[in-house]
């Protein structure tokens, strides 16, 4: 039996250790409180925000883009997205099931993008249709209580007035995808989201830093279901700031609209390119590829059925054939010749040979593609009519790597430098390059086809159209250029395009003068060329040329090349500049199995020079039509000569005359 004082001091011993107990737990509980409150407050508090707050991206709106005289050519309009937050969903099955039926899409696509999208953050929205309705959204909206984890989300899609007319010159955006993702971030050192849209193609993608701007983020509250009950001010939490946009900047080009569409409208039904540039400063002034395509399909999620039309047209609308496509220049090239051959001191105003229609080396015969010849033949003739004899004799005494040095100082064979993308470089030959490539030497006969255009000579059009700007200004090669400047909403001018001339092409004055004077015979005598395309009021000076893609046989050289198979029709080619004595435009043109360039390529360029001169030059082109006498000086009422018996249908259309001219 314990005594009282025995029974004391057991109790006493339970007590201590019941206390130290409780002092422990409190401890431990007290610690627990101050790693909760204290050391990890911040992260906690964070996490109970988020719990309550939604952080919303506010997508910056990209830079709008106007054309040289401020008509907008670019701008955004708003879209709605459904997403679905996961974090939110519940009741899977059946929200499911009644978005299935809101969107028209069926529970399994839903699901396949939810599971593509399930490596991501539960609280990033993932996409599951872009660009709703309006009655999609407001089903959506209304049925808000019965979806949770289901909202309308609004991005900023892009618009273009004039569709796909310069679709391959302004480019388009699309939404980046899950494999391009991290080559992205990697490339332009930028964390780019799912979801995020990205400049492709022309000036969208050149300039897509520029023109994206710089996303701003606003915290809302948010119920249980992820429901916003309001917009929240950065001031009412700790450490939770609201961060506006940066938009991007807005793009005045240098191109100008109604030549756009000029240019467009005059290659309706032809696969070809129109460049035009100001020779005296290298402004790209109208630049448009056929066919083409309508970049605000990609901005709003691309429909497979017209992707599918993109990708399988033979003729490839989504090249951009006046900088990424090269073509064998044909006759266009002879102008080069000519000056090559005046440089050296091969041939001079009194120089003249005969054309009998073919000209003989060695064993092989070289056809004019005047099947009768054409003659005795100065050099302005030789322009004139296009002669090939005349230039395959020039062909016996020029050096391949001569022509080749006289086509790379006019920029031929290199890229121009535009700042588009893709732009590829053309080819001029030389023996050094033949050597490397077959193993080969340089043979003599595969001059003759060169300095024709011919052979191994490919060039782009903008390249052409840089040539013939170089050869109207005198020979100021200039480096080709659409951005007239960049400036903020607020008016601020962050950059401005300047002419740059890349060199100054060391010609004499004589051998310029000798060769542009040939050009305005090719257009302006009734013998020329390309007469029957001349137009009015513009003086025009060109050079047709006809490219052949395929080989022809001896007995079939002269047939007409509207009768051959379509993939083996000539190139049709028209490069020219206006007015003759003070030019201010250049303009190449490029028709691929156009046949002839004297009647696809040189209304092009007409239409075209045409539009220039009447919006920017009406008076110069109203003293050119008086000199013309198309007009009466004093009525100013049109007086045209050309009647239908001269080369004009009924409707004062010029027709074709010849089906045998370049």
């Amino acid at each position: 039996m314990f005594g009282e004082e025995d029974l004391v001091k057991s109790h006493r011993a339970r007590a201590e250790i019941i206390g130290n107990i409780v002092m422990v737990a409190f401890g431990l509980l007290l610690a627990r409180l101050w790693y909760l409150q204290i050391f990890q407050g911040k992260i906690f508090y964070q996490y109970s925000l988020e719990n309550r707050l939604r952080k919303e991206i506010v997508k910056a709106p990209r830079g709008m883009v106007f054309s040289r005289n401020n008509e907008l050519l670019i701008h955004n309009t708003p879209s709605f997205d459904a997403v679905i937050i996961p974090q939110y969903l519940t009741n899977r099955p059946e929200v499911l099931m009644k978005l299935s039926h809101v969107l028209e899409m069926s529970v399994d696509s839903i699901r396949v993008i939810l599971q593509k999208n399930a490596g991501q953050a539960r609280y990033r929205p993932v996409v599951i249709k872009r660009n709703v309705s309006r009655k999609e959204v407001a089903i959506i909206e209304t049925e808000s209580a019965k979806m949770p984890g289901v909202f309308i989300q609004q991005f900023i899609s892009r618009s273009y007035t004039d569709l796909d007319i310069g679709g391959h010159l302004y480019g388009y955006i699309s939404e980046i995808s899950t494999q391009m993702l991290p080559k992205l971030r990697r490339r332009d050192e930028v964390f780019y989201k799912l979801g995020d849209f990205i400049g492709h193609a022309g000036l969208e993608e050149q300039f897509d830093t520029e023109l994206r701007g710089e996303d701003g983020h606003q915290y809302m509250e948010v119920d249980a279901s992820g429901r916003v009950r309001r917009a929240l001010a950065s001031t009412i939490f700790k450490d939770i700031e609201n961060r506006p946009f940066n938009p991007g900047l807005n793009v005045r080009l240098t191109v100008d609209r109604d030549l756009q569409i000029a240019a467009y409208k005059a290659l309706e039904g032809k696969v070809g390119s129109a460049v035009a540039v100001d020779v005296n400063t290298g402004e790209i002034l109208a630049m448009v590829s056929r066919p083409s395509y309508d970049p605000s399909q990609f901005s709003t999620g691309i429909s497979s059925s017209y992707w599918g039309e993109l990708t399988s047209d033979e003729n490839n609308p989504l090249r951009d054939r006046a900088i990424q496509e090269h073509y064998p220049p044909g006759s266009t090239f002879k102008t080069l010749t000519m000056v090559a051959a005046l440089e050296e001191g091969m041939i001079d105003a009194s120089t003249e040979i005969n054309c009998p229609g073919h000209f003989s080396f060695g064993k092989r015969k070289f056809h004019c593609w005047k099947k009768g010849g054409h003659g005795k033949v100065d050099m302005y003739r030789a322009l004139r009519e296009s002669c090939d004899v005349f230039f395959y004799k020039i062909a016996t005494r020029l050096d391949m790597d001569i022509l080749a040095k006289y086509a790379f100082l006019f920029g031929l064979g290199h890229k121009t430098g535009i700042s588009l993308p893709r732009e590829i470089s053309g080819l001029i030959p030389t023996k050094e390059w033949k050597a490397k490539r077959n193993g080969m030497e340089w043979q003599l006969g595969e001059t003759l086809s060169c300095v024709i255009g011919q052979s191994y000579i490919l060039t782009t059009p903008i390249q052409l159209a840089m040539f013939y700007a170089a050869i109207a200004n005198g020979g100021k090669l200039f480096r080709p250029y659409i951005i007239k400047e960049m400036f903020s909403n607020a008016g601020e001018i962050v950059k401005r395009g300047e002419p740059q001339i890349m060199s100054q092409i060391e010609v004499k004055p004589e051998t310029l003068s000798i060769v542009k004077k040939g050009l305005f015979q090719v257009v302006n005598t009734p013998a020329g060329t390309a007469y029957w395309s001349r137009g009015q009021g513009i003086q025009m000076a060109g050079k047709t040329g006809t490219s052949q893609i395929a080989r022809i046989s001896a007995e079939k050289i002269y047939a007409k090349c509207e009768e051959r198979e379509y993939k083996l029709r000539h190139h049709a080619l028209f490069a020219a500049f206006a007015p003759h004595d003070d030019p201010k435009i250049a303009v190449a043109v490029i028709v691929e199995h156009g046949c002839h360039g004297s009647t696809a390529a040189a209304p092009v360029a007409r239409d075209v020079i045409t539009t220039y001169l009447e919006k920017y030059y009406p008076d110069l082109r109203h003293q050119i039509m008086i000199a013309e006498k198309v007009v009466n000086p004093k009525s100013s009422r049109a007086i045209s000569p050309i009647t239908p018996d001269a080369g004009m249908d009924t409707s004062g259309r010029i027709r074709n005359l010849s089906d045998d001219e370049e």
